[in-house]
């Protein structure tokens, strides 16, 4: 990190590591409107951001629409803008797509974030007005970022081989739910021919046994539940003798073989873990610009 970092950390910050990394900060505000913005940073590219947001919105109160308050939940994992009273999600930023974040010096009730749209992946630049806690709210965005980089060194590549892990192993459950539907459905089916046959078999009422009848061949049909006659058929000949089951059982009923979760290779891994474990270390590496501090994970640079 560079000297501009190190100076900004030395400063106490307002919130507990636990309320950011456990919960979220939750702030009220007025949404301005987003616009999308050709560079990822840059006081300029914001300035003008506001000046084409807040003409926008003088050109829809004189139209007699009011601007519309949200809430914003701010954690290490990213800022959520929310309706205050449905809660539900009208905007979901992710901490390692926002890149540049201030409140304006000349409008204190101000304060802006750039964000790269993970559909689009263009950058879009939020602006808000709060009367009283804009700079609050940038400085919180800049220590979610603090302690969002800090997880992010300590978990090293143990993060990153657990989720791989996790995903596989994710996907073998899933597999093998889909499979045990299809066993279940073997095994009803199984069942119900049983049912027939046994009724078959054995008519209701019936105490005495009752000799097997033979077809047109004079042999005896095969029945799964009945055990083996040894009673001889017309022709004076016994039936085949059924063979017997091996008890060393090496594999399940349908023949499946016993899952062994750490049989797991790499090929087994989603694809799209890995992309977006890259996108996540790209966009700390770019870091976030906060009123000239810069928070990235570049190692220290004696020319900061």
């Amino acid at each position: 990190m560079n000297r501009a970092f190190s100076r900004k950390k030395d400063k106490t910050w307002m919130h507990t590591p636990e309320a950011l990394s456990k919960h979220y900060i939750p702030y009220n505000a007025k949404f301005l409107g987003s616009t999308e913005v050709e560079q990822p940073k840059g006081t300029e590219v914001v300035r003008d951001a506001v000046r084409k947001l807040k003409f926008a919105r003088h050109i829809k109160k004189s139209e007699g629409q009011k601007t519309p308050k949200v809430e914003l939940q701010i954690s290490i994992y990213g800022v959520k803008i929310l309706d205050p009273k449905t809660k539900e999600v009208q905007h979901n930023c992710q901490l390692h797509r926002i890149s540049f974040c201030a409140d304006d010096k000349t409008d204190k009730r101000i304060f802006t974030f750039i964000c790269k749209d993970s559909e689009s992946n263009k950058h879009l630049c939020y602006v808000f007005d709060s009367e009283k806690c804009a700079e609050e709210i940038t400085l919180t965005i800049g220590q979610a970022f603090d302690l969002a980089y800090r997880k992010f060194l300590e978990s090293g590549g143990k993060d990153v081989e657990t989720r791989k892990q996790i995903a596989g192993l994710q996907k073998r459950i899933q597999e093998l739910e889909t499979e045990n539907a299809e066993l279940k459905n073997k095994v009803q089916d199984l069942e119900n021919q049983l049912r027939i046959t046994q009724v078959h078999a054995s008519p209701a009422g019936s105490v005495t046994p009752k000799s097997p009848s033979t077809d047109i061949f004079d042999m005896v049909p095969f029945s799964p539940i009945s055990p083996q006659s040894t009673t001889p058929t017309r022709n004076g000949t016994q039936p085949p003798p059924v063979p017997s089951r091996s008890t060393e059982i090496k594999r399940d009923l349908f023949g499946a073989e016993p899952f062994d979760p750490f049989s797991c290779g790499a090929g087994d891994f989603p694809p799209d873990i890995q992309s977006k474990l890259d996108e996540m270390q790209e966009g700390f590496k770019m870091g976030l610009t906060l009123e000239g501090t810069v928070f990235c994970l570049d190692p220290l640079d004696s020319r900061c």
